[in-house]
């Protein structure tokens, strides 16, 4: 990434549209805004300038313009914004035009989010809350991104980046000077039980469910034996002709998948093959095994089978499908009584499973970490425990400077480039 380069691009949704907004960021933007109207207006107050061709001073938009100088900027540089009538030939000469100034180039994607970060306008945790956030189809996942993007989960990383600071300068102090006069000596031991409980308020944290069970869906699965009416009840489940439905045992021999978002929460209904021992086909065979391993990994398990029949699971809710036409009475008297056909119970199963979904996610007025974070602040955690574990000045010392390490990472002051491309090639390339 130039960062001397100038970028633009189009940052609202594709034309046509009503108005079309378009940004430019960097040394050279106030120049091309003086190139194409002739001045540049007060800053951070909306103007109405007419926008021309330097080259034929042809007019090509009347457009709103927004001024806002670096550094109090979202990108940290000098920004320009063009509301743009929406039309795709306005756009296009708009585009054309300010790539003729020298210096300009189109962004990349995440380019304008690169650069805050680059600024310190935010660091890597709120630029993935950012595009969790850009991403986000359900409000559950608005809300947990809109925490990150806002800086709650960064506010306690560098709470205890800076506690891990006081301990490392003590430790330091102690290593260094411990043998002067005037620098008091301490027992470890104190330090030590610094570093225990700040362990455990990041254990704390990675306790709590993770942002990928968020933003992909938490696995519901449908199991049971053949004809126990699964592939009628997912369709049911999600509205429409997922699955095919016969009465041909068998006839689901892969699992299908479909997403769909209920009261806010983002679900992954998985229909399985049906269980039975007696099979002689192959494929079905494997399909019956790709159905154990569902159940396993599910994170609820709806259980059309019979009572005592199905698996140990911590989320199971059984189910007695069919209720139009068969009589259940080798079902419990917890299960959910639904009919696929007529519609009976499955607004009440809906609600069910959704209830059941939001105790595993974590609570909507808080963020949820991610992979690398999750990593990261584990490392920081092993780290602390093997402070905790000695009585030697000198691994304590080490293993703080690791602490600080991991913590660094996960704020980005410790970065690579690949690391960088990753995060931000997420965005779209207006942001």
């Amino acid at each position: 990434m130039k960062t001397a380069d100038t970028i633009f691009a189009l940052s609202s949704g594709a034309p046509p549209a009503a108005i079309a907004i378009m940004r430019i960021s960097g040394p050279a933007a106030f120049d091309i805004l003086r190139g194409l109207s002739g001045r540049v207006p007060s800053p951070r107050r909306a103007s109405l300038c007419s926008l021309y061709s330097p080259e034929t001073q042809e007019i090509l938009d009347q457009a709103l313009v927004l001024v806002f100088p670096g550094p109090d900027t979202a990108t940290g540089e000098d920004l320009v914004e063009l509301h743009l009538h929406g039309g795709r030939a306005v756009v296009r000469a708009v585009e054309n035009t300010i790539a003729s100034f020298p210096g300009a180039r189109r962004a990349e994607a995440g380019e304008f989010t690169r650069r805050a970060f680059a600024s310190g306008r935010m660091d890597l945790n709120e630029a993935e809350g950012l595009a969790d956030l850009l991403s986000a189809e359900t409000e559950w996942q608005r809300r947990a991104a809109a925490k990150m993007f806002g800086g709650a989960f960064s506010t306690a990383i560098e709470d205890y980046r800076q506690d891990v600071l006081q301990l490392s300068a003590r430790t330091e102090a102690e290593l260094d000077f411990s043998d002067e006069g005037d620098v008091e000596s301490q027992h470890n031991g104190a330090i030590t039980n610094i570093c225990e409980e700040l362990r455990q308020k990041m254990l704390q944290l990675l306790a709590s469910p993770s942002a990928e069970k968020l933003k992909d869906g938490l696995r519901v699965v449908l199991a049971g034996p053949p004809n126990s009416g699964k592939s009628t009840l997912l369709n049911a489940l999600v509205g429409r002709e997922a699955a095919i439905v016969s009465d041909i045992a068998g006839t689901t021999r892969d699992m299908i998948e479909v997403p769909v978002a209920v009261e806010g929460v983002a679900l992954l209904f998985t229909d399985t093959a049906g269980l039975r021992d007696d099979s002689a086909d192959v494929i079905e065979r494997i399909g019956i095994d790709r159905s154990h391993a569902a159940m396993q990994q599910a994170d609820i398990l709806l259980w059309l089978g019979a009572e005592g029949a199905g698996p140990t699971h911590a989320n199971l809710i059984e189910i007695a499908a069919k209720c139009d036409i068969m009589v259940n009475a080798e079902k419990s008297a917890d299960a959910i009584t639904v009919s696929a056909q007529t519609g009976a119970g499955i607004a009440e199963l809906l609600h069910l499973v959704a209830a059941r979904a939001k105790t595993l996610l974590p609570p909507p007025d808080q963020f949820a970490i991610n992979a690398r974070q999750r990593a990261y602040l584990e490392d920081a955690a092993t780290a602390l425990a093997a402070c905790s574990d000695s009585a030697d000045w000198l691994i304590i010392a080490e293993n703080l400077r690791q602490a600080r390490r991991a913590l660094d990472a996960l704020t980005g002051r410790a970065h690579t480039e690949e690391l960088l491309d990753t995060i931000f090639g997420k965005f779209c390339v207006g942001k």
